[in-house]
């Protein structure tokens, strides 16, 4: 079953880039078309080194655009599902090769993420400016609070099982749709997966290879949305493209783990800036309007 899912995740990989090439072709006018520079790169190079060793990407990326000003606010979530899209990939392909988990949990809990991604996309794709800055805003802080919930050991230890069992199969897949249809709004799936894996028992190595998969499969559905509504930046989604496939690679197959414990303290800061800082920006044009 492995081998036919990495057969299926192959093909949607040449599926996603194929209509990226293909729209990059027929719209010319996309929003901040071009190719990417150094500083797009190393964004998506340190954001998916993180977030291969579980801090995730999504928050990270959200708050240094902002803070440089290199996508507009109404674009960054398309920009994240779309530019993290092929380095997740990259993540899938090597943790599920490497990390020990139940197939069929596995194939269940990615086939709910998608479905709800996909339901997600087509809403967060159609909402107008402020909607996505409020909506981006309250991610970040939900997403602070499972950082803080992990950094301060809150967060449930879990079990010794690899698989889903009795009712944990409803309540698994249940939370994987929904985490999957709130993704594309940028509150990322790393985080939450990695306690509804611990709530449920399951060993935390194990939400390794279903947090990878699920994102491997969702991105590329939801980034295509995203890519022929062209709500996304070309220029910064190519570049953490680039970045990211090499930060992951180099994280999962040189690094393998990192002291985080600080890092990951600066990233709640930083987070909890960006929250906040976009819902004071969404205000302050509702008081404009």
């Amino acid at each position: 079953m492995i081998a036919a899912l990495f057969i299926a995740l192959g093909f949607l990989t040449v599926l996603f880039v194929a209509v990226w090439i293909n729209e990059v072709r027929k719209r010319p006018d996309m929003p901040d078309p071009g190719g990417p520079d150094a500083e797009r790169i190393a964004v998506g190079f340190f954001a998916n080194f993180f977030d291969a060793l579980g801090i995730g990407s999504f928050a990270t990326t959200t708050t240094y655009v902002r803070l440089r000003k290199l996508v507009a606010d109404e674009l960054i979530p398309g920009t994240l599902n779309v530019g993290h899209c092929l380095p997740t990939i990259t993540q899938a392909f090597i943790g599920i090769a490497i990390i020990e988990v139940d197939v069929t949990t596995l194939v269940l809990m990615i086939a709910a993420a998608v479905a709800g991604s996909w339901l997600g996309a087509g809403v967060v794709s159609k909402m107008p400016r402020r909607a996505i800055q409020v909506g981006m805003g309250i991610a970040l802080l939900v997403a602070a609070g499972f950082m803080f919930a992990k950094a301060t050991g809150m967060m449930p230890s879990g079990g010794e099982t690899l698989g889903l069992s009795g009712a944990g199969w409803a309540i698994g897949l249940v939370g994987s749709f929904f985490l999957g249809s709130i993704m594309p709004l940028g509150i990322g799936y790393y985080a939450p997966c990695m306690i509804l894996i611990a709530v449920l028992g399951m060993s935390p190595r194990a939400a390794f290879p279903i947090m990878m998969g699920a994102c491997a499969f969702l991105m590329p559905v939801a980034g295509m949305q995203f890519i022929r509504k062209q709500k996304h930046s070309h220029r910064a989604s190519v570049g953490l493209a680039i970045g990211g496939v090499f930060g992951s690679a180099l994280a999962l197959l040189v690094v393998k783990s990192l002291p985080l414990y600080y890092v990951m303290w600066l990233v709640f800061v930083v987070v909890i800036y960006t929250g906040v800082s976009l819902l004071r920006t969404a205000a302050r044009e509702k008081a404009a309007a």
